[in-house]
């Protein structure tokens, strides 16, 4: 197909696209109820203690029994991707080559891997399609930069020296034995980008999944384990809780953390990592409390099709999602219009359907917490425009379904510097945009941010806020959306401990250490 899929293009895919989606699912039903084991060593591997994983959507469907992997196999791993590592750091053109036909086997197998997705994760078809492909890209564009920067090998200048001969050079190498940790939301491409990063680079990789989605990093090691990779270079540890990941942080193999996930643990690991006997690097992205302004000047159609596709989108449950809303009180009534009129249109069910845009949100977990937020919503001057009740009728009462909620709150409600991970954004409106600034800036944490408004404000906007990625205009999505190559992904504040984006031009340095070379004529 000519069709690019990007986060960006997923609106309106061919219909062959849909096709080959259905019949995908259709192989992957059959499979259902599998016992899915670790990748340890080169080797698939059942272990006595398992957990199974049912359908978010149907909460009666078995997706299958997944391998936990625990101390002993953190320590296993470890090891074996210590003995891999000077082989595998020591030959680039052929590191590069296995790791292009990882993207490649990932591409072969885009359908079935995003029917897998939106079994386990509960994405509708085209966020698990873009899911499983923004995977296959990261390998490809880290092979390429890689390539671009000549291994990150710099020769510099002679010294000025009159009787002597003496060569410099700057050499990026690798650390070791690389530990990933990745969320539950993006289970496959935020598992991806790093393991790829790491791997490109000639750093080994351990990668521990979310124990709410083990089967992404299962298909993922699949691609890996069948690109030829040798044994060692790459372990899964499946379904592992976080006393395998305390395991793995802290080992004294473990080189260097990727870390996706919530701020507090994002800050434990960073600190664990700096605070032993030799410091070690930590790449943390913890998160967002993402927030849009919209001016008089805004295009309101724009910005609700934005908002609601930032605010709804996987259930919130990105953490790129748009959870804060400032809107200037001339055009306040007239985009809750809007707003209110897409939320009713949103289709919610399966998403295995076409039809169904929504569908559950991915844990038991988050199921249970949205009624708590809900009621505290209702409370300290804030209030329930749309939305606010959990699903439980006709279709949809087996599922984890909740309904998008839009609250208009006062400043002070607790609710905005909380990160709830729900389809639930609040709302405030303000007399000025400096206000709004003010406003949406007052977050320790700083992500995504979107605006709305005119052409002659957007410079501003992005003079002044504060965030690692910004959208102005987007009716794609307000804060959400970022595709390796087009928009480099990374936040600032208490949302990235780096200062730099994923796929960005500083990013795979962050897997290398620098040794200044000199050498002189004999």
């Amino acid at each position: 197909m000519s069709f690019r899929l990007t986060y960006s293009t997923m609106f309106n895919p061919p219909p062959e696209l849909h096709a080959r989606f259905d019949a995908a699912m259709a192989r992957v039903r059959a499979g259902l109820g599998a016992r899915h084991g670790l990748y340890l060593d080169g080797e698939d591997r059942m272990t006595a203690n398992t957990l199974p994983r049912l359908n978010p959507a149907d909460q009666r469907v078995s997706l299958g029994e997944f391998a936990v992997g625990g101390v002993a196999e953190a320590d296993r791993a470890l090891k074996a991707a210590h003995g891999a590592w000077p082989a595998w750091r020591a030959d680039a053109p052929r590191r590069l080559q296995l790791l292009r036909r990882v993207a490649a086997l990932i591409e072969e197998r885009v359908y079935d891997i995003a029917a897998c997705l939106t079994l386990e994760v509960g994405k509708n078809r085209m966020e698990a399609l873009g899911e499983a492909q923004e995977a296959a890209v990261f390998f490809q564009n880290y092979c390429a930069d890689f390539e671009q920067h000549q291994g990150f090998r710099h020769a510099l200048p002679d010294d000025p020296l009159p009787d002597w001969r003496s060569h410099n050079r700057s050499v990026m190498k690798p650390h070791g034995a690389w530990v990933v940790i990745a969320p539950f939301n993006f289970p496959l491409a935020l598992a991806a980008g790093p393991t790829a990063a790491a791997l490109v680079t000639g750093n080994t990789v351990v990668l521990k999944g979310s124990a709410a989605t083990p089967w992404a990093g299962r298909l993922l090691a699949d691609c890996i384990r069948d690109a030829g990779v040798p044994a060692g270079v790459f372990s899964y540890l499946g379904a592992a809780d976080a006393s395998t990941g305390a395991a793995l942080v802290n080992h004294p193999l473990t080189a260097g953390v990727t870390f996706t996930g919530s701020y507090e643990v994002g800050q434990q690991i960073a600190r664990s990592l700096q605070g032993g006997l030799v410091p070690r690097p930590c790449i943390a992205e913890m998160g967002g409390k993402n927030a849009c302004i919209v001016t008089a000047g805004a295009d309101l159609a724009r910005a609700a099709a934005g908002i609601v596709r930032s605010a709804y989108g996987m259930g919130g449950q990105k953490c790129s999602a748009l959870s804060r809303l400032y809107v200037h009180q001339k055009v306040a009534p007239q985009l809750t219009e809007r707003l209110l009129r897409e939320i009713e249109a949103l289709p919610i069910g399966d998403p295995c359907e076409r039809g169904n845009w929504l569908g559950p949100v991915a844990t038991t977990h988050a199921y249970a917490a949205y009624p708590r937020y809900v009621q505290q919503l209702r409370q300290q001057g804030a209030a329930v425009i749309a939305g606010g009740e959990q699903l439980r009728e006709g279709a949809l009462a087996h599922g984890l379904y909740v309904r998008p909620t839009l609250a208009s709150a006062p400043p002070a409600h607790p609710l905005w510097q909380q990160e709830m991970f729900l389809p639930i954004l609040m709302m405030h409106s303000v007399a000025s945009n400096e206000e709004a600034m003010r406003l949406a800036n007052a977050s320790p944490l700083g992500l995504t941010a979107g605006f709305y408004g005119a052409g002659g404000e957007v410079d501003w906007f992005l003079e002044h806020i504060e965030a690692g990625v910004t959208y102005a205009n987007r009716p794609q999505g307000a804060t959400t959306g970022a595709w390796p190559g087009y928009q480099p992904f990374g936040g600032w504040k208490g949302s990235g401990n780096t200062g730099k984006g994923i796929a960005s031009f500083y990013y795979l340095p962050q897997y290398l250490r620098e040794q200044s070379q000199t050498v002189v004529e004999q």
